[in-house]
């Protein structure tokens, strides 16, 4: 009767605990949510999302660049993925005179497509349960220690094995915190090249201000089209490659989503961490995350004054803006959520039925010992996270001294050091400079310094901070604005003349004056730093955390079918390819506030500011707007839907990833979250956590309409 009330307790707690629309689900094993995924809507099988037998939609789905994902929508190897995935590389392609970031990027010719060397494209093929394999004489007497030299031994074989009769990248992927392992298979595409991009008033618009916020109007998406050599398998770039014809392509619906429409996402996603302790999540919304967003924001505000004076300054730091704040706006969203919505009560909540699980029996006392033990290996690990933090946010922010590390190593040559070994860091360095210096202003930079060695020597105690900073303080007095003149003043690291100079004419015997350079002196005192007084401690801490969670993990394996037996457990997100489903609808994120579940062009009009840069409508998109001339793309409604919200449960990664109709046509491209629901990587609420995604008709309305490459168009299926 006890159990039975406090089962009941917590699932009032926890706000309820079946929910259908969360979960990240390994695509291998599929099948076993095939019935509930049919039952909400869908008229496909598992079968026809992953299969090893015959193509399936995993051989269209792609990891793009290492960080998002991309689908493919032609037989030619056409690939669709979001605006800000291949922002870096319109940026890269980006001078003033072709200024592809304002005024977008159409190849009309499959021979203006633009290389991007160092761009991949990496696929699934197959894989395979190797975890009895991978934990193979490991028992509960098993050390922490010896366990992980046992299954890195085991690792390492069963790739070595595989490896012999298949041409694919093989690695060994850990799921449920170490206590399952799968094998890929991987196909990677290096030859991977731009097609297209709409303008970043269209790809970006909104910006800062609307990212991670719903309603969104933002035509998200980028044009790839990955190569091969003429025998149809992988290749570095070469003139002579050709275009990829893949096993499966997606299918284009011009139908539209209704609310209550099942869809379905499969991509990449990236990390989540579910399966946390409250003590954890609290040290993450309410002690890590508060720092991190207020170091961002002294940067962000530094950037956007510059930006808004030079177009080129625009052009050269667009990228850096956009990685500092996508995380900046997606961490103020997670500490929101997490309070507004009490996360760590929900997690309190479960812990509390979970120790109760744990006194029903003495074999179950380890998962009660390692949930009680993360309080104290928590405390202990907040000082090292907060010094690391403090070095990555503020003193590798600064761009002079993050450039400068990579100096490091030249800087240590001896006589003794092979000449080949000299050669190689030269070339390196020449190819690292180019691109620092294109995308490089200093007065930015000195400011930013500034502002960001102040606040490093305010937080951080003397005695656990780098001596650079006790430097600082000793021998400037404590005036950050002198010690920084001196630093950009006389390191030979803010001319890009005097590092050609360098890197031309180097000799061993310059070793030591490199050493000496302030800029070099100042990040290795931070890293020496770091190497000596943190990153030990951090390491001996997280070792402790991930066996602890490792165990808490199995706990939570066994205790969670038999007191909610309804629920379903999948793995956090780790890279490898997921599928998430769910169902189309608006959300209610505060008192008297709703939302419907698409945005159309009008709400682009309405929002439109000729006087900021995010909310500018090029004249192409307002003249098609006015004539009401949307094809058709438009929506049985007659307006140009623009974006759309559902139930499916992403996180960073699954950026680009296909949002599937219950026919498995694609109707979207998925490119975000409602900023009320970003901690969904650590607490998951269906009421508002809802994905994000680009309609495929506005899509292809810019693609045809706008931009007129119709030769696009024409490689796609579309259905009506």
């Amino acid at each position: 009767m006890k159990k039975a009330f406090l089962t009941i307790l917590t699932i009032i707690l926890l706000g309820g605990i079946i929910r259908a629309d969360e979960g990240m689900w390994i695509p291998a094993l599929l099948q076993r949510n095939e019935a509930e995924m049919q039952a909400m809507g869908m008229k496909i099988t598992a079968d026809d999302i992953y299969s090893i037998n015959h193509s399936s939609m995993k051989d269209a789905v792609v990891l793009f660049g290492g960080g998002c994902t991309g689908e493919i929508v032609s037989e030619q190897g056409l690939l669709l993925t979001n605006h800000h995935c291949g922002y870096g590389w319109i940026q890269k392609h980006s001078t003033i005179e072709h200024d592809y970031l304002t005024d977008g990027f159409w190849a009309m010719t499959p021979e203006e497509e633009l290389a991007c060397p160092g761009l991949t494209a990496i696929m699934l093929k197959n894989m395979v349960d190797v975890t009895d394999r991978v934990l193979e004489n490991i028992t509960d007497e098993t050390s922490d220690e010896e366990r992980a030299v046992i299954i890195k031994k085991h690792i390492k074989s069963i790739i070595e094995e595989a490896q012999k009769d298949t041409e694919y990248e093989l690695s060994v992927e850990s799921f449920y915190l170490g206590n399952q392992y799968f094998l890929m298979y991987n196909e990677v595409f290096k030859d991977v090249r731009m097609v297209g991009a709409p303008p970043s008033n269209i790809g970006k618009f909104g910006g800062d201000t609307d990212n991670w916020v719903w309603p969104r109007h933002t035509g998200d998406f980028s044009i790839f089209r990955i190569y091969v050599g003429k025998d149809g398998k992988p290749a570095e770039y070469s003139e002579d490659n050709v275009p990829y014809k893949p096993d499966y392509h997606f299918t284009i619906s011009l139908k539209g989503v209704e609310k209550d429409d099942f869809t379905f996402v499969f991509g990449y996603p990236a990390r989540t961490n579910e399966y946390l302790p409250s003590v954890a999540v609290n040290q993450e919304a309410n002690v890590i995350y508060p720092v991190v967003v207020d170091l961002r924001t002294q940067i962000l505000d530094i950037y956007n004054k510059y930006q808004e004076r030079d177009p080129k300054v625009r052009i050269q730091y667009a990228s850096k803006h956009a990685g500092l704040g996508n995380g900046w706006k997606k961490w103020m969203g997670v500490i929101e959520g997490i309070r507004s919505f009490k996360g760590i009560e929900k997690k309190k909540a479960f812990e509390e039925a979970y120790i109760n699980w744990c006194q029903e029996t003495r074999a179950r006392m380890k998962y009660m010992h390692a949930l009680r033990d993360f309080d104290t290996v928590y405390a202990e690990y907040e000082k090292y996270r907060m010094a690391t933090t403090y070095l990555t946010e503020a003193g590798l922010s600064i761009e002079l001294l993050d450039f400068a590390a990579n100096f490091a190593k030249l800087a240590e040559v001896t006589k003794g050091t092979p000449q080949e070994e000299i050669d190689e860091l030269i070339n390196d360095l020449r190819q690292t400079s180019v691109a620092f210096f294109k995308d490089y202003y200093q007065p930015i930079d000195e400011e930013v310094a500034v502002k960001m060695l102040k606040v490093y020597i305010e937080e951080q105690p003397a005695n656990f901070r780098p001596t650079i900073l006790n430097d600082i303080e000793t021998n400037y007095n404590g005036e950050v604005q002198d010690y920084v003149k001196y630093l950009f003043a006389k390191s030979i690291l803010t001319s890009e003349e005097k590092v050609n100079k360098l890197l031309d004419e180097f000799k061993v015997s310059k070793a030591k004056k490199l050493a000496k350079d302030p800029a070099v002196v100042a990040v290795n005192s931070m890293m020496d730093f770091y190497v000596e007084n943190v990153m030990p401690k951090s390491r001996e801490c997280n070792n402790r955390i991930n066996n602890l969670r490792r165990v808490y993990m199995e706990g939570q394996m066994k205790m969670i079918p038999e007191v909610f037996p309804e629920r379903n457990l999948y793995p956090d997100a780790n890279f490898t390819l997921r599928v998430t489903y769910g169902k189309v609808g608006g959300f209610k994120p505060k008192d008297a506030v709703t939302y419907r579940h698409y945005t159309t062009l009008d709400g682009i009009m309405e929002k439109e500011d000729p006087n900021i840069y995010d909310y500018v409508v090029t004249d192409r998109l307002h003249e098609l707007y006015d004539k009401k001339d949307f094809g058709r793309y438009a929506d049985k409604d007659g307006t140009m839907h623009v974006a759309f919200i559902a139930g499916n449960h992403t996180t960073g990664g699954n950026s680009g990833s296909p949002i599937l109709n219950a026919e498995g046509q694609l109707l979207g491209l998925n490119f975000d979250r409602t900023w009320e629901g970003t901690m969904s990587d650590l607490v998951y609420d269906p009421s508002i956590c809802k994905n994000i995604s680009v309609d495929i008709r506005y899509v292809l309305f810019l693609i045809d309409k706008y931009a007129g490459c119709t030769r696009l168009i024409d490689e796609m299926t579309i259905v009506e």
